[in-house]
């Protein structure tokens, strides 16, 4: 990567925090996006608190989709930022309305020590409590100070009342006072009694009103002052938080209380995952959200159950903006002999088709064989996105999907884990041909695809013209099926990235003749063996073909597709 003069002057100037306070008041706004990206990209904490403190656009964004080889900000800097945003809410300095930290998050302990998205929740749930108890703190200390500057005020009033009535009585004579001392002492002792009283009346009446006005000036209706600050704090929302939170049974109370929390900092959620956390709990969150800027939830480990489902899926249709429903292991099992089952598939089936901009669904180890036609004949739109990994997908889904109204839209389909075989490979042909034009990444890793399955589903693979990513790991491929997948590969230019299966000469001996992908995963990898070969083989024919752009990995674990760009 070439970084540009104004990305190297900019690392420059970040390196050295002493000299900040010497640059700091001279930089034009324009400059402070490339010095915190400098900041972020050579970890200097320091220098990210300073930028955002005084930042001096209406929107800062950090994080989004990442390029490949990009990691994810420094742990550090980004506690550095959130404290920063806190401060800048009493700094005139700082124009900041709008923070966007989506996609921030990277993976917990990877390189650079990122923030995991388990951990930003928290951080950003701490924040807006903190921005909260600040905005408290100050509106008690100015309401102090607004009663002592009164107090001071009507404290001058009453001394210059007292002097000016001094003034206009009679001055004693000291003669008179010192021969006769007690009877002045008794006359002047009677004399403040009655007027004292009279003007204490007056005071305490005048006073009383003064309170009352500026309460209900305050108030605007009477109400307690508890209510008042409730109404300022609620009615001055100085900068509006959007993120991807991660919410568990460990995290959930405290994103629930920063949710509900009416302060200067305005929490809102793009997507939402969950795990581990009941039906009611999922309901008490989505209540809590603002309607207007959900785009997806992601509901993991978590014992739904198909009634609990269609439960939570009318709640669901009040996001208008939805467009990705993902159930992963949330125990929708309709194997099971229960009562109630068939009706609950219904429910489930009517809560779907009222999710009207659904484009991506993702249901991962459901157990629903022979049900994906109710499923998705049910949803009004087209989808684009379609993951159904460890499904036991029967012939009847199989053939269902190759002629549904989602295929010919299709850009990203997951079938990994399904079985497939002599039945479900026309369904499969079938499925590709009408996706050829759209699809853009598939997966069968896991499908028990050998030698002679692949070779006849390889000329459908290759009459996608579009597809840029191809996961066939853990599939029984010999090494000639694995030289025929690649040679195809290398005929299908948009394709980028192949996921290819270690061949079964790679292993040690002992694995049975139809491994299963479980066994593959499992199975050492023979020693003894030159693994390297296989790879030097299948990069002689990238060069013999040209083929710079393809990059072929087996590295199963460290795949990604959507870094791929």
């Amino acid at each position: 990567m070439v970084l540009s003069l104004v990305s190297l002057c900019a690392r420059e100037v970040v390196s050295d925090h002493s000299s900040s306070p010497g640059w700091l008041r001279w930089v034009p706004g324009e400059l402070y996006r490339p010095l915190l990206e400098a900041a972020f990209t050579s970890r200097r904490p320091l220098a990210v608190g300073e930028l955002v403190q005084r930042w001096p656009e209406r929107t800062l964004r950090v994080g989004g989709r990442r390029k490949r080889g990009q990691t994810a900000p420094n742990r550090l800097c980004i506690q550095a930022l959130l404290l920063a945003v806190v401060r800048g809410l009493s700094d005139q300095r700082c124009a900041l309305q709008v923070l966007e930290l989506c996609g921030l998050q990277g993976d917990e302990g990877g390189m650079g020590d990122p923030m995991g998205g388990w951990s930003l929740t928290v951080a950003l749930c701490t924040m807006v409590v903190q921005a909260r108890a600040g905005a408290q703190r100050a509106q008690r200390r100015e309401g102090e100070r607004e009663r002592k500057r009164f107090s001071a005020l009507e404290r001058e009033r009453d001394v210059k009342r007292e002097r000016g009535q001094w003034k206009r009585g009679k001055e004693p004579n000291l003669d008179e006072a010192s021969t006769d001392n007690k009877e002045l002492e008794s006359e002047r002792v009677g004399l403040c009694g009655i007027v004292g009283e009279e003007e204490l009346i007056k005071g305490v009446r005048r006073r009383m009103e003064i309170e009352r006005k500026r309460e209900s000036a305050v108030t605007g209706s009477g109400g307690s002052r508890k209510e008042t600050e409730e109404k300022d704090i609620h009615n001055e929302v100085l900068v509006h938080v959007r993120a991807d939170l991660f919410v568990n049974a460990r995290s959930w109370e405290r994103v629930r209380v920063a949710l509900s929390t009416l302060g200067p900092l305005k929490l809102q959620c793009r997507y939402l995952r969950v795990e581990e956390i009941s039906v009611s709990s999922i309901r008490t969150l989505l209540d809590l959200l603002p309607h207007q800027g959900l785009l997806g939830i992601d509901v993991r480990y978590s014992s739904l159950g198909v009634a609990g489902l269609a439960e939570l899926l009318p709640l669901l249709s009040t996001f208008p903006a939805l467009s990705s429903l993902r159930l992963h292991y949330c125990n929708l099992d309709f194997r099971r002999d229960q009562s109630g089952q068939e009706e609950a598939l219904r429910d489930l089936s009517l809560g779907l088709a009222k999710l009207k901009e659904l484009r991506r669904l993702s249901l991962t180890a459901l157990r629903l064989p022979g049900q994906l036609r109710v499923l998705l004949s049910s949803l009004p739109q087209p989808l684009e996105i379609l993951e159904l990994p460890y499904l036991s997908l029967s012939p009847a889904d199989l053939a269902y999907l190759s002629c549904s109204h989602h295929v010919s839209t299709l850009q990203q389909l997951e079938l990994s884990e399904n079985r497939l075989d002599e039945i479900t490979l026309p369904s499969i042909r079938r499925l590709l041909s009408q996706a050829s034009s759209s699809l853009q990444h598939l997966s069968l890793s896991g499908c028990g695809l050998t030698d002679g399955l692949l070779g006849l589903l390889l000329p459908s693979l290759g009459g996608c013209s579009g597809l840029k990513s191809l996961a066939l790991a853990l599939n029984p491929l010999s090494m000639a099926g694995l030289m025929n997948l690649v040679r195809m590969a290398v005929r299908m230019p948009s394709l980028r990235h192949l996921l290819y299966p270690n061949p079964l000469e790679d292993y040690q001996p002992g694995l049975p003749d139809l491994p299963s992908s479980a066994q593959l995963l499992d199975w050492p990898l023979d020693e003894a063996t030159e693994i390297n070969m296989t790879s030097s083989q299948l990069n002689r024919v990238l060069i013999d073909s040209g083929r710079s752009d393809l990059f072929l990995t087996c590295d199963l674990l460290n795949y990604d597709k959507d870094l791929m760009d």
